[in-house]
């Protein structure tokens, strides 16, 4: 089951359109039309239509601090810690089974 998004789906629209480097606009299409961009942003189902108005874009940018940013940081590497810790036990644990 697909975990609650915590920093909201507009963070992760301004991270699509960073990393993409595309207008308001693409980045509102890219996202209508992928649905692997829609599931990113913490939708659980896929839909054809716009998940939000480009203008909104504008809002999304507005409430991003610094502060935000940093929990976004840590959260993303607490995240990937514990992802590799998990892939560290189990391969240990497969190994003591061989």
């Amino acid at each position: 089951m697909r975990q609650p998004n915590l920093f909201g789906w507009h963070s992760w629209a301004l991270i699509i359109k960073e990393k993409l480097g595309i207008s308001d606009r693409e980045t509102v299409e890219q996202i209508r039309e992928n649905p692997y961009l829609q599931y990113f942003i913490g939708m659980s189902d896929y839909s054809n239509e716009a998940p939000f108005e480009a203008s909104m874009m504008v809002y999304f940018r507005e409430r991003v601090t610094m502060d935000f940013v940093k929990k976004i940081n840590q959260k993303m590497v607490k995240d990937f810690q514990e992802e590799t810790e998990e892939t560290e036990t189990e391969e240990k644990k497969k190994k003591k089974r061989k």
